[in-house]
């Protein structure tokens, strides 16, 4: 009988067991490096890249014009564009020239308010010797129609007025060579000094308001009170009349010098509506004035109250002869 080695058996028991796995199938769990495992095992797939957007196309440097407006018919012209003017008593639009002379002072000032017979004076720094130069530089616009026309008082001064008297309460603008301002006129304040019949009557806006007895200057040759436009000029409560002023002493028998209240100007020559009580008893019946329109205190303080520099009074029926007395107020008289 074979005797094994113990070695040998050992040998033989390794090889029979080996070789029964393997008739098996079965796979020993420790396998290789690079060995690809276990072919029943799937591997998930990769995730697919991520969806992008194709980019934008670039910008174009420049947009397309807009299309051209279509062409009028032939044979037909568009309209002209209506022309702009400002609305009445705006302030004058546009450049006028320079003035040739320097402006030292106007009447009446900005923001006045003043009669219907208020003339616009303008005063320049010297005389002026080209004055067409001067009136093609003073613009004036007003809110009612109202045409009038320049004219020198002096050399040095410049006035414009309407032909008649200004429409009542109408805004008024000058543009002088650049320098602006504006005024009001105010209601037609209308003052009717009639000698036949020794009365002042006022209206406004054509509406009698008082009608007031009244003297005017005396029939001397030397004291009447002439006839024409006059209009208010300045206004003073109280104030010193002194017939020296204008040549006669206050010593001789027409010579006087005293206070007077509710003075209201009407001319350079002295001619004023005032307050007189001295003649109350001659007033609507005579004249005894030196010139001036003597009414009672009553009626010279409403008179004072309600008139305006540029309200007009008109004297008629005096033998007094026309106003002409170059002094500055007569501007409805001689021009």
């Amino acid at each position: 009988m074979l005797v094994l080695t113990r070695w040998f058996r050992r040998a033989l028991i390794s090889g029979i067991c080996v070789a029964g796995l393997l008739g098996a199938g079965v796979i020993p769990a420790l396998a290789e490096p690079g060995d690809p495992g276990d072919p029943g095992i799937q591997e998930p797939a990769p995730p697919p890249p991520p969806f992008e957007l194709p980019p934008p196309p670039p910008l174009p440097w420049e947009l397309p014009p807009p299309p051209a407006p279509d062409a009028p018919p032939p044979g037909e012209v568009p309209p002209a564009p209506a022309p702009t003017t400002p609305p009445p008593g705006a302030p004058p639009t546009g450049d006028v020239p320079p003035l040739p002379v320097g402006l030292l002072k106007n009447s009446p000032n900005n923001g006045d308010v003043v009669g219907v017979a208020q003339p616009v004076t303008i005063v320049f720094a010297a005389p002026v010797t080209d004055k067409k130069a001067a009136e093609a530089a003073v613009k004036i616009t007003t809110s009612k129609p109202a045409p009038g026309y320049f004219y020198w008082y002096t050399d040095q001064q410049l006035r414009w007025k309407p032909t008649q008297f200004w429409p009542a309460n109408t805004d008024v603008n000058v543009n002088a060579g650049g320098t602006k301002w504006s005024f009001k006129v105010g209601d037609a304040f209308v003052s009717t000094v009639d000698d036949a019949t020794f009365t002042m009557t006022v209206t406004r806006n054509g509406v009698v308001e008082r009608t007031m007895p009244m003297s005017i200057g005396k029939h001397d040759k030397k004291h009447e009170t002439k006839n024409g436009t006059y209009y208010v000029s300045e206004k003073f409560q109280k104030m010193v009349m002194d017939s020296s002023t204008y040549g006669v002493p206050t010593t001789s028998p027409e010579g006087y010098k005293l206070d007077v209240f509710w003075a209201t100007r009407l001319s350079n020559s002295g001619i004023f509506v005032h307050a007189a009580p001295w003649s109350v008893g001659d007033q609507g019946k005579r004249d005894v004035s030196h010139g001036c329109i003597n009414l009672s205190t009553d009626n010279a303080t409403w008179y004072f109250n309600q008139s305006h520099p540029g309200d007009p009074v008109i004297v008629k029926n005096s033998p007094g002869g026309p106003y002409k007395d170059y002094d500055g107020y007569d501007d409805w008289q001689r021009f």
